[in-house]
């Protein structure tokens, strides 16, 4: 099982598929899940390419470090360059679904060298307000006392959920605290400097990001949009077969 130290923070990672002339596809998973919400699209999406999948600090496989310094987008930007230099690539197609989402746009800002596409997927750019940036925060902060209160049970209330193979109840809240939750309005600002070509995807039901994913289409410059029909927030999950497609066919239109 192979694992990154990050400082004494191991993060779980794992690489599939052969590598070749395409860049990799490095896919985040969304906020309490892990990287085996990835399992029904990762073997069509390494056809070609290979596949990074990685558990973000706080979740699934990976350490849950006591330090709450350690739970933040810059930390996650961090793991995810040094993922890319342990899969021996300069450029990646950087992919996530939801907080995953957000962080591969935060990656692209940071890294834009490093970013040979985009795959949002029911992905939301954050705030410019104030004032709506505190009431998602405040989302954040109900469900990490909800986790320290309830352990990983209050998750989705403890129903419905795949099983991520999550470890801790209290690296869970200090993600939700560090890293679900938002301090300023950097990535929603920075879209139109975006300057690869990039996926839109989103699930016709999943009615808190449709407009989310509309403002992305409309503000990243080489955005395409694509609305899955019958799929809610984890558009992947629901309707794999035609996310596959939706991806593959966006991937293949992608210079080497």
């Amino acid at each position: 099982m192979p694992y990154l130290d990050r400082a004494g923070t191991r993060i779980h990672y794992e690489i599939t598929g052969d590598p070749g002339d395409q860049p990799p596809l490095l896919l985040s998973h969304g906020f309490s899940a892990s990287s085996a919400m990835w399992r029904p699209n990762v073997a069509a999406l390494a056809a070609d390419r290979q596949v990074i999948t990685w558990d973000l600090r706080g979740h699934g496989r990976s350490d849950s470090p006591e330090d709450p310094a350690q739970y933040s987008h810059a930390a996650c930007v961090a793991d995810m360059a040094a993922l890319l230099e342990v899969a021996g690539t300069e450029r990646a197609v950087a992919g996530g679904l939801s907080l995953g989402g957000f962080l591969s746009l935060a990656f692209a800002l940071d890294w834009p060298e490093r970013v040979a596409g985009l795959v949002l997927c029911d992905t939301g750019p954050g705030y410019r307000s104030d004032q709506a940036r505190q009431r998602w925060n405040d989302r954040a902060f109900a469900t990490a006392a909800r986790l320290e209160r309830d352990g990983l049970a209050a998750i989705n209330g403890g129903q419905g959920e795949p099983d991520y193979g999550h470890r801790s109840a209290r690296g869970l809240a200090l993600a939700s605290r560090g890293m679900l939750a938002q301090r300023d309005g950097r990535v929603i600002e920075g879209l139109p400097s975006i300057g690869v070509p990039v996926l839109v995807l989103v699930g016709a039901r999943d009615e808190p990001f449709l407009a989310a994913a509309s403002y992305l289409a409309a503000k990243i410059p080489d955005a395409v949009q694509v609305v899955v029909p019958d799929a809610g927030h984890v558009s992947n999950l629901d309707q794999p077969d035609q996310f596959n497609q939706s991806v593959l066919a966006f991937l293949g239109k992608l210079s080497p």
